[in-house]
């Protein structure tokens, strides 16, 4: 007899568990503390925007963010992205989002962080709201230090189906039985991977694609 397969339900970081773009929240912070200058900024909400849009250019985007951070300590950035996410980013954590949360795990569904945010961000999140699995984006690192390289493929668009078919072979899911959260027109190869698609605080060209699709949309907000 065939294994009975599981169900999985993804939530996307950004813009959906987090009602906020953590990147961007992120150099706003640093501009704050004297970190980062307003080139900076405005580089991030600029790629914010593209986002937004459904047009980013997300390799180039992740290869020049990551570069930034080549001879840092990892031991270092884990304790200030845990300081950053504990005081700016859990606040935004919507409540919908939280009981969704709940209500899959009570019917049974095993939940699963699937983001392009690295585990520094993710991993912070996901203990917060009580996910055992993060599926991200991972840095390279040598000696302690990043190299200034992703480690392997970034967890975006086809990416993001990559890694969730690789997890859910070693889990036993089965994805046309599994449920996807998102905001982004950039993640519809994993929405049309799985048999229950949910569309999040749409950017305006998945909106429109989900209206075509007759897919159902929710807005998910802090306030």
């Amino acid at each position: 007899m065939a294994a009975v397969k599981r169900r999985a339900a993804f939530f996307d970081l950004d813009k959906t568990l987090v009602s906020v773009n953590t990147g961007t929240l992120y150099v706003r912070w640093r501009v704050r503390e004297g970190h980062m200058g307003l080139r900076e900024l405005a580089r991030a909400s600029f790629w914010s925007l593209q986002y937004t849009l459904g047009i980013l250019d997300a390799e180039r985007m992740s290869t020049e963010a990551v570069r930034t951070l080549t001879g840092v300590p990892e031991d270092r950035f884990i304790g200030e992205c845990s300081s950053w996410v504990e005081s700016e980013v859990l606040r935004h954590v919507a409540p919908k989002a939280r009981a969704e949360l709940d209500r899959k795990r009570d019917e049974g569904y095993l939940c699963a962080l699937l983001t392009s945010s690295s585990p520094y961000v993710a991993e912070p999140v996901a203990a917060h709201v009580g996910v055992e699995h993060v599926l991200c984006s991972r840095l390279e690192v040598r000696e302690g230090s990043f190299t200034g390289a992703l480690a392997g493929r970034l967890c975006y668009g086809a990416g993001k189906v990559e890694k969730a078919l690789q997890w859910a072979e070693r889990h036993g899911v089965d994805l046309a039985e599994s449920a996807f959260y998102t905001d982004s027109i950039s993640d519809l190869p994993m929405l049309e991977r799985v048999g229950e698609p949910r569309v999040i605080n749409p950017d305006p060209r998945l909106s429109r694609l989900a209206r075509r699709r007759g897919w159902a949309t929710e807005t998910w907000r802090t306030s």
